[in-house]
């Protein structure tokens, strides 16, 4: 086994000596399928020359690990911004290897993580008050800084752990039948391991540092997973913008660092909960590391107004847009705040801000997803909403409301991706076989698909009604719950009692709550117009091309099976009350009590219970917001008036405003992207790089060389004659200078 420095309380802890000794190897196996699949991508792209350099050098088309006579990097069939087209000429040489690795590692990590969970329920469960530590070696011991590499386990990390590598483990199986005619197809699945990789060391840190070495690591894979067809400029140029946008919401967890050593001297979680009571409660400094490290959060999970990179990732494969918006990258902010609940607990300005910017980025984003035709698009611009109310949950101090909705969220938003995959896979396979280059991922080009993929229909359906908020599938608990606290929290509160910009923090968080409720009917009406459009009505692909419509292979539709069972029960982890006789109250709210109950209790300030009459009248408002949502889709949009694509008319008015997403891409390159440009060409290039370096600096320095060298030319003519005058008159010189006086 690995050796440890140090085990938190060792031979004490209740988990010492149990399965949670391996915890190290649950994020090690993702890192090995990354090496085992990086090197086949390696080795299968290496060419050497021929022995003769005058001979042939080989299959130019050999490109990227390639196999001979495949397609050069990516096919853009024209299938929406992305391109999502999978279909090449011939698998990969190593596909066969790689099929087994990539999702090998993330079946026995997930098994592993499982036996760990069912340990922590056996030493004790949601009663266990420590977190389990393990230290693998001293990381950065300068000073006062004394930061060790070490992974913590409690009962959060467990929970994400599960979903990290459960959710991921569905969707390697995905990308298996996905991608694997896909000329990258290692390359592919290393990344895909990486990920998941950094993401494990993201929530199983022991401090911040740790942590933000998984939270850079993540950023880096999107980056790689995004632009992964990086041949077409569209791709690389989406992978270049998530990872940009990412690093000034990173500057802000840095900067949130620093004053938490600054002022606590640590970085560990375990020594900053017992020594946050040192920070003066909803005081400047408390306030100012909540507000950068929420600045982080905003970047990595997609918040106004640094979400404009998360729609454009669906660039990247499918599969991959999975794994981002449901079990990995864009949680992590929602994590970090949970995290770090201790400190926002004392912060209640700072939970104002995250309130609201959660609530405006929810409905912001619910209603660019009402005009949205790329498939794709609608379920992205659908999870930044979401992640809004996962930031309301745990910015309001109900942070078991948030983590359970991203939890729920991970199930049906992975889902709905898987599907929509499925749909654009049917629909690629259909125009490749016709030779057709219609957009592959516009619900303008599909309807009726019902027929032609049954299974992803039923299933896609219990996803859309499960983030609706329908009982009694698993959205409607986690959003309701959400939502009722909001309320609750508005009455009785340190957030009601506090003010931001001289309102007090009561009337904020009613104006969350009603624009969360907003939220919620847009959702269920782009959810079920998305639904509508795509399954419904007659079919739009083409006469010839829905002959070829046929549902994916299992190794594809089976994951989409398990997430819709999970969709459908997922709501179980956390019944409320009104909801005793389906299972046992509040399972996860009992489970995560020892990590986040202190700060639960320290904002709620000892308030009393909400009545019961108020309880169902939240739960009752909210199902009739949901349903009329459905209601409205249905009876307004008509898919049988629905023109292909290459048919419909432009856009206008309103509709096209938000089609064109409000501008926003637009103003921020008008207001920021080309003033840099135009700084950087103008001054930087050509004032300090081409002026001062090569014109003054370099071309300078060759002219004075070259003057110097003209000088001492003059007196190297190679005449004798002047040679002697030379002579002459510098001896005439010497003597007078000796004998004048």
């Amino acid at each position: 086994m690995l050796p440890l420095l140090q085990a938190a309380a060792a031979g004490t802890h209740p988990l010492h000596g149990t399965v949670a000794d391996w915890l190290w190897a649950v994020p090690l196996l993702p890192f090995l399928g990354f090496l085992i699949n990086g090197a086949l991508s390696l080795f299968s792209a290496f060419h050497s020359g021929p022995a003769d350099p005058g001979g042939s050098h080989g299959d130019a088309h050999a490109t990227h690990g390639a196999p001979a006579g495949a397609p050069h990097g990516h096919a853009d069939t024209g299938g929406g911004a992305a391109g999502d087209d999978h279909h090449a000429v011939a698998h990969h040489p190593f596909a066969t290897i790689v099929s087994i690795v990539g999702p090998g590692v993330l079946v026995l990590s997930f098994l592993l993580a499982a036996a760990i969970f069912f340990a922590m329920r056996a030493a004790g469960g949601g009663s266990i008050a420590s977190p389990f530590i393990q230290r693998y070696f001293a990381w950065m011991p300068v000073g006062d800084l004394q930061l060790s590499a070490s992974f913590q386990l409690d009962q959060l990390s467990m929970l994400m752990m599960l979903v990290v590598t459960g959710v991921g483990t569905l969707i390697h199986f995905f990308s298996v039948g996905y991608m694997q005619e896909d000329p990258g197809y290692p390359r592919y699945f290393a990344y895909l391991n990486l990920f998941v990789f950094f993401m494990l060391v993201l929530v199983l840190g022991a401090n911040y540092p740790v942590m933000f070495v998984g939270w850079e690591g993540v950023g880096v894979c999107s980056y790689l997973l995004v632009g992964f067809w990086f041949s077409d400029k569209v791709n690389a140029d989406a992978g270049k913008k998530a990872f940009l946008v990412n690093r000034i919401g990173d500057t802000g967890f840095l900067i949130a660092m620093f004053l938490l050593f600054a002022n606590l001297g640590t970085l560990d979680f375990a020594a900053i909960r017992t020594g946050a009571t040192a920070l003066a409660f909803g005081g400047p400094v408390v306030t100012a590391i909540c507000l950068f490290l929420f600045l982080g959060c905003a970047g990595k999970s997609a918040q106004i107004p640094l979400y404009v990179w998360l729609p454009d990732a669906m660039a990247g494969p499918t599969p991959v847009s999975a794994l981002i918006h449901a079990a990995t990258m864009v949680t992590a902010g929602v994590y970090l705040i949970a995290r770090s609940s201790v400190l926002f607990s004392m912060a209640p300005v700072a939970q104002i801000v995250v309130v609201m910017i959660g609530a405006l980025t929810a409905i912001f984003a619910a209603s660019i997803g009402l005009k949205q035709w790329d498939i794709k698009k609608v379920l992205a611009y659908s999870t930044v909403s979401q992640l809004g109310y996962m930031f309301v949950g745990v910015g309001s101090g109900a942070y078991v409301a948030g983590v359970f909705h991203l939890v729920t969220h991970a199930f049906f938003k992975a889902l709905l991706f898987l599907g929509s995959g499925s749909v654009i896979f049917a629909m690629h396979a259909a125009y490749h076989a016709t030779d057709n280059h219609d957009d592959a991922q516009d619900m303008r080009n599909m309807g009726g698909l019902r027929r032609y993929l049954p299974v992803t229909f039923i299933l896609m359906w219990i996803a859309t009604l499960a983030i609706s908020g329908i009982p009694p599938f698993s959205g409607f608990f986690s959003k309701d719950e959400i939502l009722g606290a909001l309320f609750a929290r508005a009455q009785y509160s340190t957030i009601a009692s506090a003010h931001l910009f001289g309102i007090p923090g009561s009337a904020w968080l009613y104006v969350a709550y009603a624009l969360g409720v907003i939220a919620a009917f847009m959702t269920a009406v782009y959810m079920t117009r998305m639904m509508l459009y795509t399954f419904h009505g007659p079919n739009r692909t083409g006469e010839v091309e829905r002959t070829h419509l046929t549902e994916a292979p299992w190794i594809m539709t089976g994951p989409l099976v398990v997430l819709g069972l999970l969709a459908l029960v997922g709501g179980w982890l956390n019944l409320p009350d009104f909801a005793s006789v389906v299972g046992p109250v509040g399972g996860l709210e009992h489970w995560l009590d020892p990590v986040v109950g202190d700060a639960t209790a320290r904002v709620v300030a000892g308030a009393p219970e909400a009545s019961s009459g108020l309880e169902y009248g939240l739960v009752g408002l909210a199902v009739l917001i949901a349903i009329a949502g459905i209601v409205t889709a249905i009876v307004v949009l008509k898919p049988a008036r629905l023109v292909p694509k290459r048919e419909a008319p432009a856009d206008e008015g309103i509709e096209k405003v938000l089609a064109d997403r409000y501008y926003v891409d637009e103003i921020y390159d008008a207001a920021v992207v080309q003033p840099v440009v135009g700084v950087s060409r103008g001054l930087l290039w050509r004032g300090v790089d081409k002026g001062l370096i090569d014109g003054l600096g370099v071309t300078g320095s060759t002219w004075v060389a070259r003057f110097f060298g003209w000088v001492g030319s003059q007196f190297q003519s190679g005449n004798l004659g002047t040679y002697a005058w030379v002579l002459t008159v510098g001896v005439l010189a010497v003597l007078g200078a000796f004998s004048i006086r």
